[in-house]
């Protein structure tokens, strides 16, 4: 659920607009149907499609779940990924040590063999989204009890997301909206080679501590720097040193 709502969330950070009774988290999937047309008349340039889309590279390939539960984008087409300096905070700290405090003096790999392994670090991208509040329900009624219609759902369920990844190397999941009345389901691509690239020093990255990231406008460097590694076919991997950069389908030139 937490991955889920923040992919959302995603979307709605980066096209936040001046709004007043429209305000929210959008959910891609429904921006062409219900959302564009407003983010247009405020001066929005893009179509749905480029922001979200399963038949072309758009936006959402090049957002995706850092690590727990922070955002990152991509910025190259080597896989390169930039998020918050907080959210790299706990893999610069396990690299650090007396002899090489990278939190108080930053860190940079000035080539890619210099880059450093973060063993359990991965990021997860949106593939597609899918409504299957139909699927999901088949069978409830209103006659049954809360605890009869959640053992039918959590059995749709099941078959629903097994049937969506099966032969492929994703993952699913499914999640209630507007208090169990729609279900969309979530199929995600998770790459476990995630390596260190840099981080300005921790006076700089972390100026204001948390509290100075939710205030606007922001006098911090507040970044870091990692990127995504693949197998030879660009599929997720475990760390393999015979590991190449991914390439990415979509990411933001700067």
């Amino acid at each position: 659920m937490k991955k889920t709502v923040l992919f959302i969330f995603i979307f709605a950070i980066l096209f936040s607009l001046q709004i007043k009774a429209d305000e929210g988290m959008w959910i891609p999937l429904l921006l062409k149907k219900y959302n564009i047309e407003a983010m247009k008349k405020k001066g929005f340039k893009l179509t749905a499609e480029d922001i979200y889309s399963i038949n072309k590279a758009s936006m959402k390939d090049a957002v995706m779940i850092f690590g727990g539960g922070c955002t990152a984008e991509l910025i190259s087409n080597q896989g390169l990924v930039l998020t918050n300096h907080h959210c790299g905070y706990g893999s610069i700290q396990k690299h650090s040590s007396l002899e090489h405090d990278y939190l108080t003096d930053g860190f940079w790999a000035m080539d890619k063999s210099k880059e450093l392994v973060n063993e359990n670090l991965t990021v997860t991208f949106l593939v597609r989204m899918e409504d299957v509040t139909e699927q999901v329900l088949k069978g409830v009624t209103n006659e049954m009890s809360e605890e009869e219609r959640q053992i039918i759902v959590k059995k749709n369920t099941e078959i629903i997301t097994a049937k969506a990844i099966e032969n492929t190397h994703y993952i699913a999941e499914i999640t209630p909206f507007f208090y169990g009345n729609n279900y969309y389901m979530f199929v995600q691509e998770v790459f476990k080679d995630v390596r260190f690239v840099g981080a300005p020093p921790s006076a700089i990255g972390k100026f204001g501590g948390d509290t100075d990231n939710w205030m606007w406008p922001r006098h911090t460097g507040d970044f870091s720097l990692f990127r995504i590694y693949s197998d030879k076919n660009n599929q997720p991997a475990e760390y393999s040193p015979d590991n190449v950069t991914y390439k990415t389908k979509k990411y933001f030139p700067i």
